[in-house]
């Protein structure tokens, strides 16, 4: 073989072997067309029961089905440690895939479920009278009332002409849990009102709470009968409301279902009542001697 022939066949070698590594870098560099499948189907969670509003949900309330992607819920739930616990914030029926907004007890919703038979009625109170404003859809309350002195004016009659006489100084507030037991059906949260003056918040007046420092107040719609709609109006005319937070756990047996507990028997507050049962103590009148002034010289 002549020497350029060899040449040539050397030179053809070695681009054939640089054709080959570039072949395989090539090949090696080009991503990959068979990664993961895109899942089709993932566990959701359903109401494996009825679940009532105002509810704590437990283990056995719920199940957990594979679910295809196109009919599931993009606020559905994966797993049943996320709703433990949680408060239903409407009625839910069984086999229902369970979301977010079965659990959305916040303020401002757009319209409220009126249980067969009952009225729905609208308090308004603020953070020293509703809990701070942190009560919730599905919660239940009590209605608490005080009523000042004016409205109890202790009177003496005059038996010759029967006219009567206002005794001033005499305390005569009164306080009563009126209502027990009532369940929140819905809330709103009106935005905070602004002071007149437009500079901003005013501070507080002596002896205010926390709820004057930003107006803060909130709706509550209870779900009553057509007697407790009638007192709540009297005492928004003629009180002081406040609203007392129950425990969801009152009203529930020990699986889970509705319960009425029995009312708890109150007195009722006067100061008469803070002296004979609760030794509140009758102020004292303390005499003194008053030195004499010395007289001028």
């Amino acid at each position: 073989m002549k020497r350029s022939n060899r040449l040539i066949l050397l030179i053809g070698v070695f681009l054939a072997i640089v054709a080959f590594i570039g072949i395989v870098v090539i090949v090696q560099g080009k991503p990959s067309t068979s990664g993961p499948s895109t899942a089709t189907e993932l566990p959701t969670v359903f109401a494996a029961k009825p679940i009532t509003l105002g509810t704590e949900i437990t283990a056995d309330m719920l199940q957990v089905t594979t679910t295809k992607v196109t009919e599931r819920d993009p606020t559905a739930f994966a797993s049943p440690s996320l709703l433990l616990g949680k408060i239903a914030a409407k009625d839910i029926a069984q086999g229902k895939q369970l979301t977010a907004d079965d659990f959305n007890r916040g303020g401002n919703q757009a319209s409220v479920t009126v249980p067969a038979g009952m009225r729905a009625i609208a308090v308004t109170v603020d953070q020293g009278s509703g809990v701070g404003t942190l009560i919730r859809t599905g919660d239940y309350v009590d209605l608490l009332v005080a009523i000042t002195g004016d409205k109890f004016p202790v009177i003496t009659l005059n038996p010759t002409d029967n006219s009567f006489t206002v005794v001033q100084g005499i305390n005569a507030t009164s306080a009563k849990v009126l209502l027990q037991g009532m369940q929140v059906i819905g809330t709103l949260l009106p935005p905070p009102t602004a002071p007149a003056n437009g500079q901003g918040q005013a501070s507080p007046a002596p002896g205010e709470g926390a709820a004057s420092l930003n107006n803060q107040s909130e709706i509550v719609i209870l779900s009553v009968d057509a007697q407790q709609a009638e007192v709540i109006k009297f005492a928004q005319i003629d009180g002081s409301i406040s609203l007392v937070l129950r425990s969801p756990k009152d009203f529930r047996d020990d699986q889970g279902n509705p319960i009425v507990p029995a009312p708890a028997g109150t007195t009722g507050i006067t100061l008469r009542v803070l002296v004979d049962e609760y030794r509140v103590l009758i102020p004292q009148l303390v005499e003194t001697a008053v030195p004499a002034q010395a007289k001028p010289r």
